[in-house]
């Protein structure tokens, strides 16, 4: 078994999943100094130069901190698009690869040869799977955890219980294992954990920090819904995704419209264009904003999360007395 050593180093075990056009250098900045795994999207810069002087930032800002503080950093990752449409695939590794991102978290697309170059200096990668069958090509591939995103959760969503998702890859797979679906409280932490796996990764929680590059109106529209208003559809990308309703009826979608499908190319630029003005005006959110109700910074809301899955599992602890287990 070979899990994550830098789970041991964390003041909690979460990941803060990489958002697009929502996660950028100061939340990834943010949430390392508060001792979680912060993550941003390659794509997220609009060109592979701007890409590497993201990675630079956080790693000197993070490098100054340690030194005056004293104290040690969560690791940082990014997210790459394993798709043969993203042109911009190899350029990104080479810059992963030169600055020794420590975590890459790869998307739609398990390739040996990507993980083998990150190996090389080190580095970890992780993988987003929505379904067993996913998680065994990866796994075969060689990657050293999987994102198990489940039901309900934010953006690429899976349709699979969590509870079920987590057992069914726990099975044959005993490296880290990420949990992700409608985590948004240290009691939904301690409870991924409870299901089997390593750590929790969170993203809607974090749309409504101070540091998120979400517009006001985005979080404001995430404090007033709640599950019901979540629409899972693949017309705007291509790809099954978790969306707000309001968002969707605001720029005139129906719900006939919505239950239509397209191809995703990320190789086309009118189309990636066409999907990053959507996603500013149709905005993603997952089935955990029901527990959402303020825009916290990140530092006062990973420190709240930390009492709360404190509490959680002396709460748990107390069962073993109730029910004769100790």
């Amino acid at each position: 078994m070979s899990k994550a050593s830098f789970i041991l180093d964390l003041n909690l075990p979460v990941v803060v999943a990489p958002m697009f056009l929502i996660s950028g250098p100061q939340m990834v900045i943010e949430c390392c100094k508060n001792g979680v795994v912060g993550t941003f999207p390659a794509l997220n810069h609009r060109s592979t130069e701007g890409f590497e002087q993201w990675i630079v930032e956080i790693k000197m800002t993070l490098r100054d901190w340690e030194v005056a503080t004293g104290k040690k950093a969560a690791p940082f990752g990014v997210n790459l698009i394993v798709h043969k449409t993203n042109p911009r695939l190899q350029a990104d590794l080479e810059i992963v690869v030169k600055h020794e991102v420590p975590l890459i978290i790869t998307s739609l697309g398990a390739v040996s040869e990507l993980i083998q170059s990150v190996h090389g200096y080190g580095g970890l990668v992780f993988h987003d799977v929505i379904m067993k069958r996913h998680a065994q090509k990866a796994a075969a591939a060689g990657v050293d955890g999987l994102i198990l995103v489940s039901a309900g959760a934010g953006g690429h969503a899976g349709t699979i219980n969590p509870m079920a998702l987590v057992g069914e890859i726990r099975s044959f797979f005993d490296k880290t294992i990420l949990l992700a679906g409608c985590i948004s409280t240290g009691q939904d932490v301690a409870a991924a954990l409870q299901m089997g796996a390593d750590l929790a990764y969170m993203g809607t929680r974090f749309i409504n920090t101070t540091e998120s590059e979400a517009l006001p109106e985005y979080k404001q529209m995430i404090i007033e819904s709640s599950a019901s208003d979540v629409i899972y559809t693949a017309a705007i990308s291509g790809v099954p995704a978790n969306f707000l309703r309001p968002s969707l009826e605001q720029m005139g979608i129906t719900e006939e419209m919505w239950k239509k499908t397209v191809d995703v190319d990320f190789g086309n630029e009118l189309i990636a264009n066409d999907e990053a003005k959507a996603w500013k005006t149709i905005w993603s959110a997952g089935q955990g904003i029901t527990k959402i109700g303020d825009s916290p910074k990140t530092s006062i809301l990973v420190a709240r999360l930390r009492k709360e899955f404190k509490i959680a599992i002396e709460t748990q602890s107390k069962l073993l007395a109730q029910f004769n287990l100790d």
